[in-house]
């Protein structure tokens, strides 16, 4: 399939809508302004007022013509998802949505003064997105509102990025690395992790920041060693104010790396939430995505952590995982209920190039995500979770989304701060960005660490320089 794009800046929102319809096919670009002949295209064209746009599936071709000269984008977006969706027989429960945080948009718009009920008036008719959907985006958004209204102009969380994992799975395109490849890294990584985490509590007491939330995320933090482990959350212990501090996370992940004294050294540095991530419940679907651990491994792991009295655990499932099906899928949902942690995220399955799974991914987006979704959400809802935080991704099957559900009063803040862009995140470790936030506007920009263990080992030095992108950052927008 090619898209053409025709004197006009949208080619990002024209290829994101685009490639929401054609399930895995490859997309080529052109900016020559000549449509194919004898192959299937998607134009768009912009000339003045005039928004031009037609496409040629299968041998079936459409044209569809508007005039304006306000919003284009958005109107050019209206016509392609009308035709692609006739020419398809695909249609996006999401509209002309392509953004990864809806959210926010409807937040924006309530910010504004809009009703939720015009909310969903106006994204129902401009952006065709579906009742199922603006019931989800709008009962989120809600729960979103209270948690963002915690934060302040000189609050910030912290990202600790731990980047090791006991293997990697087949779906995942992080910048992880398994723990028998990068062994030899860790000890001097938690060292200089550790110094980074002290220069950053410094920083922050210059600033006159205010840490509301810590995570600790990866990889798989627990892959650390109970030593390590202790090492690096006392250092932001004894470094950092934490009597303000809201929540403490730890994603515990994989439960064949927990053990009584990891937990008892997350109890002792004041972590309160924990993640025991399953994806499934299934055997078979484990072994296919490379899981090295068992679904009763979870409920053992699960069990032991409950023990240990955090205030809240949560646990990852993922739908439309290789080898699984609608049934395997209920089974799944019934077991982690019947353990009622007090978050559930239910991740549908992202198909991203850097991932193992990437050579299977039109066989991957056939899968029947959307079902599996539906009876997860009415499950949840039966059983007292509701959803308080949201986000889409790119590749993602069906074009859905990634929710997270939980019990009252047991949300994860920092998951919200995060995806609401509602404040600062400062980010430590390999592979961590961070994400400065304007204490006054919706200033937004960006400082990254060095991507891999080893660079961030072999470079560490020229990180205080990178800090300082802070500091101006905090010149120019102060609190």
């Amino acid at each position: 399939m090619i898209l053409v794009v025709d004197s006009h800046p949208y080619r990002y929102e024209a290829e994101s809508l685009a490639r929401m319809f054609l399930r895995g096919e490859e997309l080529k670009i052109s900016e020559n302004a000549q449509i194919p002949t004898g192959e299937d295209y998607i134009y768009t064209g912009v000339f003045g007022e005039k928004i031009s746009v037609s496409a040629s599936v299968e041998g079936k071709t459409l044209s569809m013509e508007d005039f304006s000269s306000e919003n284009q984008c958005t109107k050019m977006e209206l016509l392609l998802y009308k035709i692609l969706s006739v020419l398809t027989g695909v249609t996006p429960k999401w509209g002309t949505l392509t953004g990864i945080r809806p959210v926010k948009l409807a937040l924006s718009y309530m910010d504004a003064g809009m009703s939720g009920e015009e909310v969903r008036n106006k994204l129902k008719t401009e952006r065709l997105v579906s009742d199922e959907k603006l019931d989800l985006l709008l009962s989120t958004a809600e729960h979103e509102k209270a948690i963002r209204a915690l934060s302040g102009p000189e609050s910030v969380s912290i990202y600790i990025s731990i980047p090791f994992c006991p293997s990697r799975c087949s779906y995942c395109s992080f910048t992880s690395h398994s723990i028998e490849k990068a062994a030899r890294l860790i000890p001097q990584y938690v060292e200089l992790l550790c110094e980074e985490l002290r220069e950053t509590a410094k920083l922050m007491d210059e600033l006159g920041l205010r840490l509301e939330t810590v995570y600790m995320g990866g990889g798989t933090p627990t892959v650390l060693t109970t030593e390590q482990l202790d090492k690096v959350l006392s250092t932001v212990r004894t470094n950092f104010d934490m009597n303000t501090v809201r929540e403490l996370t730890v994603e515990a992940g994989r439960p064949d790396t927990i053990t009584p004294e990891k937990l008892e050294v997350l109890r002792k540095n004041g972590v309160g939430r924990i993640s025991i991530n399953p994806q499934t419940m299934d055997d078979s679907v484990l072994e296919k995505i490379g899981r090295k651990h068992t679904a009763a491994d979870v409920v053992s792991a699960y069990r032991l952590a409950r023990s240990f009295g955090f205030e809240s655990i949560n646990m990852d499932l993922i739908s439309g995982l290789p080898g699984d099906d609608l049934e395997k899928f209920r089974r799944t949902i019934d077991a982690v209920l019947e353990m009622e942690p007090d978050n559930i995220t239910l991740h549908t399955l992202t198909v991203k190039h850097g991932a193992n799974l990437a050579p299977e991914a039109k066989t991957v987006l056939g899968r029947t995500a959307d079902e599996m979704n539906e009876h997860a959400f009415k499950k949840f809802a039966d059983a007292g979770y509701f959803p308080y935080y949201l986000y889409r991704q790119k590749g993602t099957v069906d074009n859905l989304e990634n929710t997270g559900f939980c019990k009252p009063g047991k949300e994860g803040v920092y998951n919200v701060f995060i995806m609401d862009e509602t404040h600062t995140i400062l980010a430590t470790g390999a592979g961590g960005v961070t994400k400065l936030k304007a204490p006054h506007g919706p200033k937004i920009e960006r400082l990254a660490n060095f991507k891999f263990p080893y660079e961030y080992v072999d470079r560490f030095a020229l990180l205080s320089e990178r800090k300082d992108g802070i500091r101006d950052f905090y010149e120019r927008y102060p609190l």
